[in-house]
């Protein structure tokens, strides 16, 4: 039985427009694999490649050259079976980390039989949700104030605001009002940055951003300058969790030399931009060999990605909210059994796919 793959494109619409210090975004074009044995077309694995404009290394004119071209070179190879590593080596997928993590989802849908069942936990069969934290997306004051009332509402414990494109002192407003309507135990406040404060100007924002009991802040300034967020982790006031910061380190060694010179107290790990689960899970481990926390996050795939993300989450001990809470951004995602109820994720199996 040889291996066949082919895909087909989706442009998801956004609910409204997507900001952050990068910029705004208003559809994400993603691309669906699917791989089957010649001899059984009925059980289909599927992945999902989708990379981000301006953050993936593999956002390149040529991608979808790339993924007929891996789709092809398969179709040819008379594959009766192959191993992430021997897709990697094969078509050369160092450098297309979203291709890697969708060609790496699609083997495993197909090595479970093909039902986007592509881990055996108690998310997948139901019975325990994933807390995750809500989503305030960049705005003006009074958007980014109704995110906040709207998940408040909804019973989220943890909530993530980006912050780095309205006036800073208006930001530290919001910040204040949330603080006073929900105090710390009650409510857990993240921040994410995304780069946006200068490595001057960091550590004294960061000194106002801690008076409201801030859980940790994403990638305060822009990544490649380890000396300066090395000295801002050493005396930070707010706990700093990397994010830009790891994409395209897929050596060991250089895994390595970054988390030790940077010692940051946290990491937050996006499969599509890692390049893959297993990519995820090997820094997992060296983080955690390092008293390093980490958390999950999905990077605005639909449904198809995230639920692959959210399986493999599942597969750790982790009561910290994750970062999988971008099912309900797009008009036109993929119906799915994913369902957020009170703050968590959930699958519930009861509800059908929707057809690609």
């Amino acid at each position: 039985m040889a291996l066949q793959c082919t895909y087909t494109s989706h442009t998801l619409q956004f609910k409204f427009d997507a900001r952050t210090s990068r910029g705004a975004i208003r559809e994400h074009k993603v691309y669906y694999l699917k791989l089957w044995q010649n001899e059984d077309p009925g059980i289909v694995g599927l992945g999902e490649c989708a990379p981000l404009a301006g953050l993936s290394i593999d956002y390149r004119p040529d991608l979808e050259e790339k993924i007929a071209e891996v789709c092809q070179r398969l179709n040819e190879g008379k594959h009766e079976s192959i191993t992430l590593q021997q897709l990697s080596d094969t078509f050369k997928l160092q450098e297309w980390p979203a291709l890697l993590f969708a060609l790496e989802t699609a083997l495993l849908d197909l090595q479970n039989g093909g039902q986007k069942l592509l881990y055996h936990n108690d998310f997948s069969s139901g019975k325990a949700g994933i807390p995750i934290n809500g989503l305030v997306w960049m705005g003006d004051k009074a958007f980014m104030q109704e995110q906040i009332t709207t998940k408040l509402e909804q019973g989220y414990t943890c909530l993530k605001l980006k912050i780095g494109s309205l006036d800073f002192t208006t930001e530290l407003e919001l910040l204040q009002r949330i603080r006073e309507t929900a105090s710390a135990n009650e409510l857990t406040i993240r921040v994410d940055a995304n780069g946006a404060f200068t490595p001057e100007e960091a550590y004294k924002k960061l000194e106002r951003l801690s008076k409201y009991t801030i859980h940790s802040i994403e990638q305060p300034i822009k990544q490649g300058h380890w000396k300066q967020m090395a000295e801002l982790c050493a005396y930070t006031p707010i706990p700093i969790a990397l994010d830009e910061e790891l994409i395209g380190v897929t050596a060991y060694e250089t895994q390595l030399q970054l988390l030790e010179t940077i010692k940051p107290q946290y990491i937050i790990l996006k499969p599509t931009l890692v390049g893959g689960l297993q990519a995820s899970a090997d820094w997992i481990k060296l983080a955690e060999e390092r008293n390093i926390g980490w958390w999950m996050t999905s990077a605005l795939e639909s449904n198809i990605g995230l639920n692959a993300i959210a399986q493999f989450t599942a597969n750790y001990n982790t009561a910290m909210p994750q970062g999988l809470g971008t099912g309900q951004l797009y008009h036109n995602n993929i119906t799915s059994p994913l369902q957020i109820n009170q703050g968590e994720l959930w699958y519930k199996s009861e509800q059908e796919w929707g057809s690609m």
